[in-house]
């Protein structure tokens, strides 16, 4: 077991929390941690390689973007399939979310998306996705309610 740094436990107290909304955000998290961007970026890299940390992820408050409609839809893709696939769909602007999922939901739907549309029709995005890639096997699965986003802390 590898006992943190002051430093790192520095660093990772700040990454935990929301990022700045700056042109540069690593820069002034570094900042606060004081070291530069490639600093923090290099201590980021190494915990991860170690095994502590895990990944650094977005919350997309998607509401408060103007986006009113959402729904996780998941794909039955052939196997051998699923990264073309799931290359295309991330590169769409209304896919927050793309990725694999092993094992299957219901033992077929291996790859999922989230979707996010501004007006209330996402029929129009899911033709959009079935023509990408030659496949309409798919479910949609709205969402109702949004429950409270957090991340743990750790420190």
């Amino acid at each position: 077991m590898r006992i943190l740094t002051t430093q790192e436990k520095n660093a990772a107290s700040i990454m935990q929390r929301d990022l700045p909304l700056t042109s540069k955000p690593f820069a002034a998290v570094a900042d606060a941690c004081g070291l530069n961007a490639g600093q923090l970026i290099s201590l980021l890299r190494d915990l991860a390689k170690n095994g502590i940390l895990r990944k650094i992820g977005a919350i997309l408050r998607h509401q408060n973007a103007g986006y009113r409609k959402n729904a996780l839809v998941v794909w039955s893709i052939p196997p051998g399939n699923e990264e073309v696939a799931g290359r295309a769909f991330a590169s769409l602007p209304f896919v927050s979310h793309c990725y694999q999922r092993e094992p299957a939901f219901q033992e077929k739907y291996n790859l999922f998306t989230m979707l996010h549309a501004q007006n209330n029709d996402l029929s129009v995005l899911i033709d959009t996705m079935t023509q990408l890639i030659g496949n309409s096997d798919y479910l949609i699965l709205e969402s109702l309610q949004e429950y409270k986003k957090t991340s743990p802390e750790y420190f």
